[in-house]
């Protein structure tokens, strides 16, 4: 199971919202597993993420590129986001090529995953599906929110602070960017896509009207 499988949204801004990311398995490939780790986020570096990051050690907004490629251990999980499927073709073209030996996961739209998979020659070993939310759905905060928040499956990203960051937007303080960053700050692991929550954030911006604060 991925954390990154539960991602809410529509097929157009989802098709923005593509996370590649790599680990090895305990006990059996995970002893010397750190150089090939980095040698992973140096590609996607490469190809210029909107986020990346490693859960020991933070994301691109907290911690940077260079700490997180510096930090990586045996254990790490390392993550990258891309917004586009043709970038994602050339990164798993290069990571391909370098056959590091690790399991390599690509969280997207399924036909586009699939579509890049046979751009590049490989066939997927395993594909998993979310079932979606179960229990009282009615407690869950707006569906708007759900595709902000759900873009850290670590549920690091609150409602709360979604809805003040839309606030911040609405009175002037913040620009979309500058709100999208902050969102991505709590997600240590860097597969929040803070390219994919401006729009949404921009899109809200002019419909939604928020008085509790």
């Amino acid at each position: 199971m991925s954390h990154t499988l539960h991602r809410r949204g529509n097929e157009e801004n989802l098709k923005e919202d593509i996370i590649v990311f790599a680990m090895s398995a305990k006990g059996i490939n995970d002893k010397n597993s750190k150089d090939k780790l980095q040698h992973f986020l140096r590609i996607m570096h490469r190809h210029h993420p909107v986020n990346m990051g490693d859960m020991k050690t933070g994301n691109l907004f907290s911690a940077g590129a260079e700490n997180i490629i510096a930090n990586v251990q045996d254990t790490s999980i390392v993550h990258a986001v891309f917004t586009s499927k043709e970038e994602v073709a050339k990164v798993i073209k290069e990571v391909k090529e370098a056959d590091l030996g690790i399991s390599v996961i690509v969280s997207g739209i399924m036909t586009d995953v699939h579509q890049i998979c046979g751009q590049v020659g490989i066939k997927p070993h395993t594909v998993e599906h979310s079932l979606g939310i179960m229990g009282k759905l009615s407690r869950l905060p707006e569906d708007e929110l759900l595709q902000i928040t759900t873009m850290c499956g670590h549920g690091m990203v609150s409602s709360r602070l979604a809805r003040k960051m839309l606030l911040e937007v609405k009175r002037g303080r913040l620009q979309v960017e500058e709100a999208a960053q902050k969102l991505a700050y709590p997600c240590v692991c860097g597969v929040f896509n803070p390219a994919r929550a401006a729009k949404i954030l921009s899109q809200l911006v002019d419909l939604w009207c928020l008085d509790e604060f």
